[in-house]
């Protein structure tokens, strides 16, 4: 398996993760997931989104992200808030997400292995992270992991069943 290979199957499989974390949270989509607070549902997946498409947009191809709308809502520096109606609904982020997971897959699908190992056109100051093409990718997938266990906790303090029992 090549890179580009690896790097399709972390982003497909982080998404049926969430997908599957997100699919009953209705009625929960702001809970959240400690007694002291925390990322819930809603925004945890738009924040997912709005990096994504952050670091697609503008570490990888160099240009303005499409989501910079959301910078108040996801973006850096961004917290939650547990009014739902400052959020757009899961409905419109699931959807959202789909498209830019799509353009993510796309670009991905466009690069060979040599172009994974190319400087990312990321600020000097996150070149451990983002310095190369390939890094870009691998922290898109496993940013979505990080916050797909604060959705897992967030399930759970709502009292919801886990999706994924460890005595299965």
């Amino acid at each position: 398996m090549n890179g580009t290979a690896v790097l399709k199957a972390q982003l497909d499989m982080s998404r049926q993760w969430l997908m599957a974390l997100l699919a009953d949270v209705e009625g929960a989509e702001v809970t959240a997931p400690t007694p002291n607070g925390g990322n819930h549902p809603l925004w945890a997946l738009g924040h997912i989104i709005h990096s994504e498409a952050g670091i697609v947009n503008g570490f990888v191809l160099g240009r303005p992200s499409p989501l910079a709308r959301w910078d108040r809502l996801f973006g850096k520096g961004s917290r939650p808030v547990n009014d739902i109606s400052v959020y757009p609904s899961l409905t419109e982020l699931r959807a959202e997400f789909d498209r830019v997971r799509g353009e993510t897959l796309n670009v991905l699908s466009e690069m060979s292995e040599s172009d994974l190992d190319r400087p990312s056109k990321a600020p000097t100051h996150l070149s451990s992270l983002f310095g190369t093409i390939g890094q870009c990718f691998a922290i898109i997938g496993l940013h979505a992991c990080f916050h797909a266990g604060q959705i897992a906790d967030a399930r759970r303090a709502a009292g919801k069943k886990p999706v994924f029992d460890s005595q299965n």
